[in-house]
């Protein structure tokens, strides 16, 4: 007989200590608006808004009955040689929304898919212009770019490279990371410092020459790693340095698009135009899997070359452009329209920055970082010990507090909704306190 244990030992979980977790394992049931539930009832306060993802809250209405209509009318559609009205509509929705000259957008199903679909991308368009020998792709220190091979080797957190170093894909750099917690600890918004960590670039063009490099990829804002913002003025230099030598510069945007920094994409908060951007994660509020590569005008056209009933670029996914996740998306996207929440989110960073700050003389805290509704809080590791007084903060506020809040080894993390109440935002971050005054 199958016994509740034993089917909870079936499922092999992502990013999380297994046997840790199985013995007490936290499990969610349901979801309405800003809040978890699970079989008992018990409700939890969101605080990281699903996984970068549920912009609007959970099983938003309007999205719920797009999902549902859809799936009664055409549940699935190839997209190899036919396509579905969706896809059609919400690509042309998505690159109205893109910075100027983004035109195009390919579809995946995830951000982990939408970075490699990128750098193929980049590669090919380097061939197709006849620079082959543009190959070397260069990526960050702790940037964060999903879990595929592409995704890991121009990623730089080292526990996602480690065990997998032999089969990484070579032609690979790394710029060094902007996280500075000597010079910039408990800055409120961009740090000052770092600026001249660009010039890495510069550095590895000249090493390398330029002419071999395809591409630069970067996250606008480093999530996943902690919260990184950029110095004033670096994304703008690795622009320069990009157009100098030819070279493509990608943002991953899978969670800083969509309101995340107050704008559709960062690209636009920051005021620095990528030749390719991509999302995931708030391109369908995380309803259903979806991801999306957008790129520029150049980049499309650099493909559609030679004969017209040739394929210009041999790649793509079963489920590309799912009719069900585009209804998604578009809904997502009539959603964000509707309700202002763009607006929304920058009007609550100033408040969201104070609660974040305010932690700054809290016991074991060495740095807190912020931009946009983007947020984090480090505290100091335990000596032998790294990881376990954020993992005790993160159960904690789970089983004492009734929050869910995401730790990566000892640094909080928090992705509020975008369309967060004030008074949510205090109470919640008034519990965290709590946890955080207990924890030694």
């Amino acid at each position: 007989m199958t016994t509740a244990a034993s089917k909870l030992d079936a499922y092999w979980m992502p990013f999380t200590a297994n046997r840790d977790f199985k013995a007490n394992p936290r499990v969610i049931s349901g979801a309405s608006g800003h809040y978890y539930s699970t079989d008992d009832g018990t409700q939890l306060y969101d605080m990281f808004s699903g996984l970068w993802t549920s912009g609007v809250g959970h099983c938003h209405p309007k999205i719920v009955e797009a999902v549902q209509k859809q799936v009664a009318k055409l549940d699935y559609c190839m997209s190899f040689q036919v396509t579905n009205n969706k896809a059609i509509e919400l690509a042309d929705r998505v690159t109205k929304m893109a910075p100027e000259g983004i035109d195009h957008c390919f579809f995946t199903n995830s951000g982990s898919e939408s970075v490699d679909t990128a750098l193929k991308i980049a590669l090919g368009y380097h061939r197709a212009r006849g620079e082959g020998n543009r190959t070397r792709l260069i990526g960050r220190e702790k940037g964060y770019h999903g879990v595929n091979f592409g995704g890991m080797s121009v990623g730089g957190i080292v526990p996602n490279r480690k065990i997998f170093s032999a089969a990484l894909i070579p032609g690979v750099d790394h710029l060094r990371h902007t996280l500075d917690i000597a010079r910039n600890a408990f800055s409120r918004g961009l740090p000052e410092h770092g600026i001249e960590l660009a010039e890495d670039l510069e550095r590895l063009c000249a090493l390398h020459d330029g002419s071999n490099i395809a591409a630069v990829i970067v996250e606008p804002v480093a999530g996943s790693a902690g919260v990184i913002p950029p110095p004033p003025g670096y994304l703008e230099r690795l622009r320069e340095i990009c157009d100098q030598h030819g070279i493509l510069l990608i943002f991953d945007e899978v969670i800083a698009a969509f309101g995340r920094l107050g704008a559709p994409f960062g690209a636009q908060r920051f005021g620095v135009t990528p030749d390719i951007i991509t999302t995931a994660k708030g391109l369908t509020n995380g309803v259903i899997p979806m991801g999306a590569v957008l790129v520029s005008d150049t980049v499309y056209d650099a493909f559609m070359q030679g004969p017209e009933n040739m394929i210009e670029i041999f790649h793509g996914y079963t489920y590309s452009g799912h009719p069900v996740a585009a209804a998604a998306g578009l809904a997502t996207m009539d959603v964000y329209d509707e309700e202002g929440i763009f607006e929304h989110a920058t009007a609550l960073e100033q408040h969201f920055e104070d609660l974040l700050h305010s932690f700054a003389d809290q016991k074991h805290v060495i740095d807190v970082r912020n931009f946009g509704l983007m947020g984090a809080i480090e505290m100091a590791p335990r000596e032998g010990t790294p990881g376990a007084r954020g993992g005790e903060a993160h159960k904690k506020c789970f089983w004492d507090e009734k929050i869910v809040v995401r730790n990566g080894m000892d640094t909080m993390q928090f992705s509020p909704f975008l369309n967060s109440k004030p008074d949510e935002m205090e109470q919640s971050f008034a519990a965290v306190r709590r946890v955080l005054d207990s924890i030694e």
